[in-house]
């Protein structure tokens, strides 16, 4: 079965160790990576269920998640810790995400050949059962195929317009509703001591 949250042996032990955690604090983990180099680098990514993360969110994580891999000390040489939200142009690591992102751009790729190719970039469209639908040209023609979401090896959004402009709305929503919270916790402060009550 495809892990697209953690791809190797040590990332999947590293995600059973610190998945839970990070769900107890009320997010998600979306990628787990140990990246090899000069130092070694944990890469976590999270959100919330329903998206999105905040710096504060991440330097929460970061904190909780270097104490308990303190304790754990799971990882052998010496590595830096990075937690960060997906970024727009976000990897897809679990079957929901393909739902939520219907409509835009991806790209995809898959361990074996699939009728010739690895690679398929195109519209996300839904999910069926456990395969993911994508619309992609072919020969010219648009076409929607499923691939079994056991099969892929990589999946990402694709950095558009579209994209970029959903985000943005979503964001200016956001701060829409801090405002809008605000501004009745403001206006209850400000209402005469017998409105108060």
């Amino acid at each position: 079965m495809a892990d697209l949250v953690a791809k190797t042996s040590v990332d999947r032990r590293l995600a059973d160790i610190v998945a839970p955690l990070i769900e107890g604090m009320g997010f998600e983990l979306v990628r787990l990576r140990l990246m090899s180099g000069k130092t070694r680098t944990l890469q976590i990514m999270a959100e919330r269920p329903e998206g999105g993360i905040e710096i504060e969110d991440c330097a929460r994580i970061s904190t909780a998640v270097s104490a308990l891999l303190d304790v754990e000390d799971p990882i052998a040489e010496a590595y830096t810790l990075e937690v960060s939200s997906p970024g727009i142009d976000r990897p897809l690591t679990r079957l929901k995400d393909f739902d939520a992102w219907e409509g835009y751009e991806a790209r995809l790729e898959t361990e074996e050949l699939i009728d010739g190719r690895r690679r398929f970039k195109g519209v996300l469209e839904g999910t069926e059962g456990d395969e993911v639908l994508i619309g992609i040209e072919d020969q010219g023609a648009p076409v929607t195929i499923g691939l079994n979401f056991d099969w892929l090896s990589d999946a990402k959004l694709v950095l558009t317009d579209a994209l970029i402009a959903e985000m943005l709305r979503a964001r200016k929503a956001a701060a829409l509703d801090d405002e809008t919270e605000f501004d009745t916790i403001e206006t209850d402060s400000d209402a005469p001591a017998s409105q108060q009550e």
